[in-house]
């Protein structure tokens, strides 16, 4: 059962009384609150099929090449991860049968993660259960939604991810 009141508004009249910036404060607070309710949810949706949200990512990046594979360092920069975390990933996922690694045929230098049919089967399942939670974001509808995604785009430029 939820607390009475909330704890960052709370947080943010504390806040007002000592420092500025309460509506920055208040906003960080709220989003990481978020960020950390939305990936509990979707990691316990993802857990039945033996994936983390990240797994799960990167999985949906390789259906989406066009030939089902790509470079690791590649993987890291549209996923948008270090290198380390992509290498884990793709060790994860493929003792579980959903990838391979290959020697990439034109750079000797790069490895390629390539899906296979059971990770494209598993992307597919994992999907349907993400889309019927509606990934977790339920409480929003559409438009909200499409709001929320353009209230953070100035963000996400500010810090080069496009």
């Amino acid at each position: 059962m939820g607390l009475p009141f909330d704890p960052i508004d709370e947080a943010a009249r504390q806040w007002g009384r000592r420092w500025d910036a309460v509506p920055a404060m208040h906003a960080v607070t709220s989003l990481m609150r978020v960020q950390q309710l939305v990936i509990g949810r979707l990691d316990a949706i993802l857990k039945p099929h033996g994936l983390t949200f990240a797994r799960y990512e990167a999985l949906v990046l390789l259906v989406f090449s066009s030939r089902g594979s790509l470079p690791l360092g590649k993987m890291g920069e549209r996923l948008q991860v270090h290198p380390t975390s992509v290498t884990s990933i793709v060790r994860r996922l493929e003792s579980s049968g959903l990838v391979v690694r290959r020697a990439h045929p034109e750079d000797g230098r790069a490895v390629l993660a390539e899906i296979t049919d059971a990770g494209r089967t598993l992307v597919e399942k994992a999907t349907r259960d993400l889309v019927g939670a509606d990934f977790g974001l339920g409480a929003l509808g559409d438009r909200e939604l499409r709001e929320l995604s353009e209230l953070l785009r100035p963000i996400r430029r500010a810090a080069g991810d496009f």
